[in-house]
């Protein structure tokens, strides 16, 4: 009946959606073609409203031509994720020279190269913009996304269609799968521009251009993004189908002739001289180029070394990042406040003047521990010398004494907890003091909550620091469980949440849904998100791996308390696993609140079971293998990271879980144990014989 109604549309409707259309693709053109946005968002906002109101009540009005039939319709809800096929890594720093010639031994001594012996290495500009992948399938561009956090980014296709140098097809000899991996930027001049005007029309004003570029890129509505003047460099790639080139450098060239901007001067250098020349030559002509950059990125030419290098944790072993030196800048230590971590850390924190550093206005800054208020004589009233290294938290570097006050003293570190009183520890060959108040210490819970929202873990988006300090404070999240059953309890409560200040049925709404949105999570987010000191990212991955399921997992950390036990020796063979580790996780899983925390969180949420880390079917793949002595090629880094790749887990000692030793020269304890327990005990030839052709 409606739709039959809908054929014979007013034409005051018909006449009103024509000039719309004709509006909109007005401002999506000209937001292609010009610096900035000529009508604020929330008028464009209205006008794409009204146009898809009167498209679902007059079906038979919706051409091709209209603008919600295009790249650049506005998504309903937030961004799609994306798994990487290939992970997108960050890079690992160098400050100073001497980095630079330790980055260059430790690529010999892997790779077992003669100490004078050249190795190329591509130098080129480090971009602060915003990591992209694009994918391409037979030269057109099907998908765009972030880093996110390397293994999974978010769906930005739609708003990186609007980048004008990002070409939308290659033609040429183009690989059925192209990943081109590069930075989204702003040019400083258009970042100006663009500045100018959104504070003309009361808009948000930028602090820098990385972030101009990040938050144009993150918009929900494609044609903001088409408004903002970003621009794209493509200078590595993710997955291919075929390989394009056999040097870094091949594989620039080759994106430069399919049309990608590249980020020059580049260079290939040969020796750490060559290297650290073209990094003083770029110090030098930072500040005539039109892009920002915080440093020089280096990577090694050849790929089948790239591939033989591989990668740590999260960095490739093959490349490395070379920042410039700090901006500083002098300031007054106002008073000197102590902050507590999840773990109990207490840190202290400088309260400054605020200052301008680097662009962006710093008002505090860590003074990591006791130790280093000491070695540095920083007190109270002191003026200081503030620095800020990239993205690095601003930190106090020394006192200009000439200043200091006359009737200054020592700062005392006050050996308790700021927030419980309870009594601070200095454990045994830690610089850091703890609180042991634990269970009852209020700040170690909020921190623990804000952990577990974090980014890596749940990733919930809406309960920022601020939200969750409210919700502890107010009785309403005092333990991860709360986070799930905040709404239903919000449905029974008599102030709920839409009725207090700064909240509205909106932002009530859009909090319960990203809450929802993470009732599934990973085996090694989950690990991650319990915040169990020394686990990081990357052991969390390790741990899930091994252990598949949270019920594994949790099985055998409570039967590793006894450590005798099987359980024990197998969590000290998963790789970056040593005691002090293993005492961390089996201590978390000893103690009744959390494992009853725990328990109440598994109510509200799955975790999904992670995949064994077996790559391909190699005959190595599952086993634990231990390498002992001097192998005759192989340096032991590089045989430790084949045998990862293949599927193996490297063990550091010889116990009964151990497949397979391999021995070089000077095999000495290891080898006698191997020997006893009757492990099967190969020379690195029958090593590489076995591991051959995978």
């Amino acid at each position: 009946m409606s739709h039959q109604h809908s054929m014979f549309a007013d034409p005051k409707i018909v006449q009103e959606y024509k000039k719309l259309v004709a509006e909109i693709r007005q401002h999506d053109e000209s937001y292609y073609q010009e610096d900035a946005p000529i009508v604020s968002d929330a008028d464009y906002d209205a006008l794409r409203k009204r146009l898809e109101e009167i498209e679902r009540a007059h079906p038979e009005l919706v051409s091709k031509d209209s603008p919600t039939q295009k790249v650049g319709a506005v998504p309903s809800k937030g961004f799609k994720t994306v798994q990487h096929a290939v992970p997108m890594l960050s890079l690992s720093n160098a400050f100073e020279d001497q980095d630079i010639e330790d980055f260059y031994g430790r690529l010999r001594n892997f790779l077992k190269l003669p100490e004078a012996s050249e190795i190329e290495i591509v130098a080129e500009p480090k971009i602060d913009g915003l990591s992209c992948s694009l994918r391409y399938e037979r030269g057109q561009l099907v998908l765009a996304a972030t880093r996110g956090d390397g293994t999974t980014g978010e769906d930005i296709t739609a708003n990186v269609m609007t980048i004008q140098d990002v070409p939308k097809t290659i033609s040429g000899n183009v690989p059925e799968i192209l990943e081109v991996r590069g930075e989204i930027y702003m040019r400083r001049d258009e970042f100006m521009k663009l500045n100018e005007e959104q504070e003309k029309i009361g808009s948000k004003v930028f602090a820098n251009p990385r972030n101009g570029a990040a938050g144009s890129v993150r918009q929900l509505n494609p044609a903001v993004s088409a408004a903002r003047p970003l621009r794209f460099f493509g200078y590595a790639l993710g997955e291919v189908s075929e390989q394009i080139a056999e040097t870094q450098d091949g594989i620039r060239r080759k994106l430069k002739g399919w049309g990608f901007a590249q980020a020059e001067p580049q260079a290939v250098c040969k020796t750490a001289d060559d290297v650290l020349s073209y990094y003083r030559t770029m110090e030098e002509e930072r500040p005539d180029l039109p892009y920002d950059i915080d440093g020089v990125v280096y990577k090694v030419n050849r790929l089948d070394y790239q591939e033989r290098l591989g990668f740590v944790a999260r960095a490739p072993r093959w490349a490395i990042a070379h920042k410039f030196p700090a901006e500083k800048a002098v300031t007054i230590l106002k008073d000197i406040i102590i902050q507590v971590g999840r773990t109990g850390a207490l840190t202290p924190v400088a309260e400054l003047e605020p200052i301008t550093v680097g662009g962006v206005v710093v008002s505090r800054a860590t003074l990591h521990n006791e130790d280093e208020i000491a070695r540095k004589d920083i007190r109270i009233g002191d003026h200081v010398v503030v620095q800020r290294a990239g993205d690095v938290i601003p930190q106090i570097v020394s006192v200009v004494m000439d200043k200091r006050l006359k009737d200054s003293k020592d700062y005392e570190f006050r050996h308790e907890c700021p927030i419980c009183r309870s009594r601070a520890v200095r454990e045994e060959g830690e610089a850091v003091w703890r609180c042991t108040g634990g269970l009852i210490c209020p700040a170690q819970a909020k921190e623990r909550l804000k952990h577990f929202v974090s980014r890596l873990a749940f990733d919930i988006e809406g309960l920022g620091s601020k939200i969750i300090e409210e919700f502890y404070d107010e009785g309403l999240v005092k333990n991860p469980a709360d986070i799930f059953t905040l709404e239903e309890r919000d449905k029974k409560s008599l102030t709920p949440l839409r009725k207090r200040d700064g909240w509205g049925d909106l932002s009530v709404k859009n909090l319960f849904e990203s809450i929802d949105r993470r009732r599934t999570i990973s085996l090694n987010r989950f690990i991650y998100a319990l915040g169990i000191r020394q686990i990081g990212e990357a052991t969390a991955k390790r741990l899930a791996e091994t252990y598949l399921s949270f019920g594994e997992f949790r099985k055998a950390m409570i039967a590793a308390s006894d450590m005798e036990s099987e359980a024990y020796q197998n969590l000290l063979n998963v790789q970056d696993v040593g005691a002090s580790v293993a005492a961390d996780v089996v201590a978390f899983f000893a103690e009744d609140h959390n494992r009853r925390a725990v328990l109440d969180l598994l109510e509200h949420v799955t975790v999904e079971d992670a995949q064994p880390r077996m790559i391909g079917n190699s005959p190595v793949a599952g086993k634990t293998v231990v390498f002992t002595g001097t192998l005759p090629t192989l340096s032991r880094n590089e045989a430790k990271a084949k045998a990862e790749s293949l599927g193996a887990k490297v063990a550091g000692s010889v116990s009964g879980k151990t497949d397979l030793v391999i021995a070089g020269e000077d095999a000495g304890s290891k080898l006698t144990k191997a020997k006893e327990l009757g492990v099967a005990i190969l020379t690195e030839a029958e090593w590489l014989s076995l591991i051959d052709g995978y």
